[in-house]
């Protein structure tokens, strides 16, 4: 496996090859240990991977209240980073001329449904445990949103999907509501591509990190990433 630090972000591939490709979008806390380890999972099985950092032209910043740190990100800037991202990986010589998909964690997740509905160049899109609605919730103000910042909630972007999504929740996840969950099923439902939401009982929020103790299911998430991986390797074959 080969490594590097760009300046986009964290990028592992297999040593040799041309592979599928896949943009790992971050959680709320960036580009950490965590994500870098998801990044060489994803090399290790076959796929050009980049972590990319979302913050890369912050400078130093320290985020105290997350909800408010997310509701001050401009989702429009997120997108265009992710768009040029899609056509860094697809240059690389680990991944040109193949297909590439997306993969995202919490705030992450919603950015990796956002772009499956607004960026060009994805056959995939895998968000765990999006963020979905600005009604209620960590993503919600009294005062509203900034319209420049946040145009478009997740579940009414949802149905302008333009490549096969597979999302994937816990059903205690303490900011994405069971209630947002269905609305996310009913508004795949009228999009032109399939979309699909996996559910696991029992499980809350990050339930995939296995850097946190509380949240970590171990037996779920390895039936998860599976699952991602047979849907990521069938989409971008």
């Amino acid at each position: 496996m080969r490594t590097a630090q760009l300046e986009q972000g964290y990028l592992a591939h297999p040593d040799s090859g041309v592979h599928p490709g896949v943009i790992v979008l971050h959680d709320v806390w960036g580009v950490s240990e965590h994500t870098r380890d998801l990044t060489r999972r994803l090399a290790a099985e076959g796929f050009s991977a980049l972590a990319l950092d979302l913050y890369r032209r912050k400078g130093a910043f320290e985020i105290r209240d997350p909800g408010a740190w997310m509701r001050g990100l401009s989702d429009p800037e997120a997108l265009a980073d992710i768009q040029e991202a899609i056509a860094l990986v697809r240059a690389h010589p680990s991944a040109r001329g193949r297909k590439l998909g997306v993969v995202g964690f919490c705030m992450g997740g919603m950015y990796a449904l956002l772009a499956a509905c607004a960026c060009t160049g994805l056959s995939a899109a895998v968000p765990f445990y999006g963020i979905l609605s600005h009604r209620h919730g960590i993503l919600h103000a009294e005062g509203g949103l900034d319209p420049r910042k946040k145009p478009r909630e997740p579940l009414e972007a949802a149905r302008d999907l333009r490549c096969p999504l597979l999302a994937i929740f816990g059903d205690r996840d303490e900011f994405v509501p069971l209630a947002d969950i269905r609305a996310l099923e009913l508004a795949l439902a009228r999009a032109a591509w399939p979309g699909e939401v996996l559910v696991y009982p029992g499980c809350g929020h990050a339930f995939l990190n296995d850097t946190r103790p509380q949240a970590y299911r171990p037996a779920e998430a390895r039936e998860a990433w599976t699952r991602m991986l047979g849907f990521l390797r069938e989409q971008l074959a």
